[in-house]
Formats: structure tokens, sequence, C-alpha cells
């Protein structure tokens, strides 16, 4: 039994220990927001945030969480969190839309340790992610606006 923090509250769940934390969120907690890609952390569509870093939860065992508070798409909240889903939507980011809770996710975990990125940071840090529709001329518009309008206070 593991008693997890995922978006703010408590979960008990009954998990073998080497469940990924992916299929605790899907299988047994419902949070479907966080997607199945490849299965060996290459893609980014399962990325989480645990206390704040991007996470590939496909891999990552539920008993090696401990007690980091877990962020998924539907909990994601905050300045940052905010500014990001703003630009994806002022910039009509997605188009199939498969990626994009770990997109968002690893964009918000981007800019919540570096305020600032350079253009080469935000390529950097949005790498290991795989849009299938190729979307990263956008994607990479959008975490700079993300970033500019936290700059700028335009997010609140």
């Amino acid at each position: 039994m593991y008693e997890l923090n995922i978006n703010g509250a408590s979960h008990r769940v009954d998990a073998p220990a080497d469940m990924p934390l992916l299929w605790v969120l899907r299988d047994l907690l419902g949070l479907t927001g966080t997607k199945y890609g490849c299965g060996i952390a290459q893609c980014g569509a399962c990325t989480v945030l645990i206390d704040g870093v991007a996470q590939r939860s496909c891999v990552l065992p539920v008993s090696a969480v401990g007690d980091g508070a877990i962020t998924t798409i539907e909990g994601l909240d905050g300045k940052v969190g905010r500014a990001v889903q703003s630009a994806w939507e002022a910039l009509s980011v997605p188009q199939c839309g498969f990626c994009q809770s770990g997109q968002i996710l690893a964009a918000t975990s981007l800019l919540t340790n570096n305020p600032t990125p350079s253009d080469a940071q935000i390529a950097e840090g949005m790498s290991g992610n795989i849009c299938r529709c190729c979307t990263y001329v956008r994607i990479g518009k959008a975490v700079r606006k993300a970033a500019d309008d936290l700059t700028q206070g335009a997010v609140r």
C-alpha cells in the first residue's frame, strides 16, 4: 500500500512495488491525462512533475516516488503552469494533442528552474519530448512566450 500526494490530494493505492507510476495514475486512479507513448522513457508522453521536476512515469516504480508531490496535467496550476498553458493556447500549439500533457509539464519544469532561458536552453530543455506531428517550432515559441509573459508580469 502506498500513500501518494497527487495534485495536492492524498491517494492510497494498493500496487506492486515495481508497478510504474504511469499505470498507477491511469489504471488505478483514472488520471488519464498522462499518456503512454514508448514505455522506455524516450518520448516524454508520460511526463509528470515530482516536486517540480519533470520525470518519466512509465519507468518510475511507484515504490521510488516516496513522499514526493506528484503533479499531473490534471492538477497543473500556479503562475508558471498557467503561463505555459496560456501560451500553448495563444499559439495554437497542439495538433493531434497526444504529446501535449508531457510537453506542457516539461515546459513548466524548465521555466520553474530557469525562468529566463535562452532559445538554446529551451531547445535543450524540451529535447526529450517527442511530438508525432512535429510542432516543435510552435512548442519553442510557446515556451518563449510563457517565459516572456512571466518576466513581464503578464501572468497572475
